[in-house]
């Protein structure tokens, strides 16, 4: 299935007349190639649910150095609609920007946002969480939506079963999610539309990950995502089923773990062979005060920070850290000031997409477990957890950016 409007190159390490290939799991660093432009990986995306990342502009996006961000299907189909969308000429130029976008399929939204629901064979009866109203989406309609926001990354419709469901559960479950990706690639109305990512189930049994992988790679994808993690089970288990997955996944196409953005699971998981990656994390803790640095996490409400003058982090080249104090930051965060949101998200963004780059640096130089041991001999133990709201340890996992 792969066509021009997709193309994935693992880039060569630094001394090495050998590409990096997987022979089972193992970091590495690649350029990808969409219709409008490429994406070095691994790559974070920004979480940009109703066509924004909030309280960032596609400027601001562009000069921290986003290549990708990611849109919601569910909440656009329902506002302002993708037909809308389409006759104001495509979510591009709708949103002002003008480099990649994936948009997800809306599954997630529906099997967590809408508590009424009826799932079937044909796809997904649900009621909008906005007003009420009874929707029912399918594969084909999934695919028919992204196609006319103009996505360059499609998702199919999966379903993503809950944390905690049993085996035979989990098993009926992505049969049906694989049936429904076969339908998906069929309704590809054109081979000039955007490229399409195949996701893998399977919960945390990893028999079931095994049957799931060998089914959606048999269909071809332009590349293949891991759902259904960071809702509920602990790390161990992510990693596990990461590690198990993507030492089944072809060499030659990209791996999206989906919902994952903690830097320790960014850290963690890249070093597992994944490309791919977006969650609200660094937005949404952004939004409640909760800011990402080299040494730990830091919540800027706490009464410490009444004076300190010095920068979020002192290692940080991002506008915020180079302009504002944290006593500044705090007195915006407690004053409700929306500069705040701006300034903090702006840093949680310039440090998650900062932390990527150098991870791929480190990949091409073939330092990357050099690079792993000095990140976690630089974070100190998190003076600040323990009033973060439980965000920092929440899963986050598709989580969309609605509040």
């Amino acid at each position: 299935m792969t066509t021009s409007r997709l193309v994935f190159e693992v880039a060569r390490p630094a001394g090495s007349g050998q590409p990096l290939v997987r022979s089972a799991v193992g970091p590495r660093a690649g350029i990808l190639t969409l219709r409008r432009g490429q994406v070095k990986t691994p790559v974070f995306m920004p979480v940009g649910t109703q066509g924004t990342v909030k309280a960032m502009t596609p400027e601001d996006l562009k000069e921290i150095g986003a290549e990708i961000v990611l849109a919601n299907t569910y909440h656009l189909y329902l506002r302002p609609g993708h037909d809308l969308i389409s006759e104001l000429g495509g979510l591009h130029k709708f949103m002002h920007w003008d480099r990649p976008i994936l948009t997800d399929s809306g599954g997630f939204q529906v099997f967590s946002l809408s508590p009424l629901r009826e799932i079937s064979e044909d796809g997904v009866t649900f009621r909008s969480h906005l007003d009420g109203s009874k929707h029912h989406l399918t594969p084909e309609m999934a695919i028919h939506i992204q196609e006319h926001l103009g996505s360059d990354v499609m998702m199919c419709l999966d379903e993503c079963p809950p944390y905690g469901a049993d085996h035979g559960y989990v098993d009926n479950s992505l049969e049906m999610t694989t049936r429904w990706a076969k339908r998906c690639r069929q309704a590809v109305s054109r081979e000039d539309q955007g490229a399409l990512f195949g996701i893998i189930q399977g919960g945390v049994y990893p028999e079931l990950r095994s049957k799931s992988a060998a089914a959606i790679t048999a269909l071809d994808f332009d590349g293949y995502a891991l759902g259904g993690l960071s809702v509920g089970e602990s790390k161990k288990e992510m990693l596990d089923m990461v590690a198990h997955t993507v030492a089944l996944l072809p060499s030659d196409k990209p791996v999206y773990v989906m919902g994952v953005g903690a830097p320790e699971d960014l850290v963690e998981c890249v070093g597992l062979g994944v490309d791919m990656f977006d969650c609200v994390l660094p937005t949404r803790n952004a939004r409640n005060g909760m800011l990402l640095t080299s040494f730990g996490r830091v919540v800027i409400k706490n009464a410490k920070y009444a004076r300190d003058q010095r920068p979020i982090d002192e290692t940080c080249g991002c506008y915020t850290c180079l302009n504002y104090s944290r006593a500044y930051l705090r007195h915006l965060y407690l004053a409700r000031e929306i500069l705040a949101y701006r300034l903090n998200t702006w840093h949680n963004l310039y440090y998650i997409i900062n932390l990527m780059k150098e991870m791929r640096q480190s990949i091409l130089e073939d330092r990357f477990d050099n690079f792993k041991k000095m990140f976690y001999e630089r974070r100190q133990d998190p003076a600040d957890t323990g009033d973060d709201n439980g965000l920092s340890d929440q899963p986050q996992s598709h989580l969309s950016e609605i509040f």
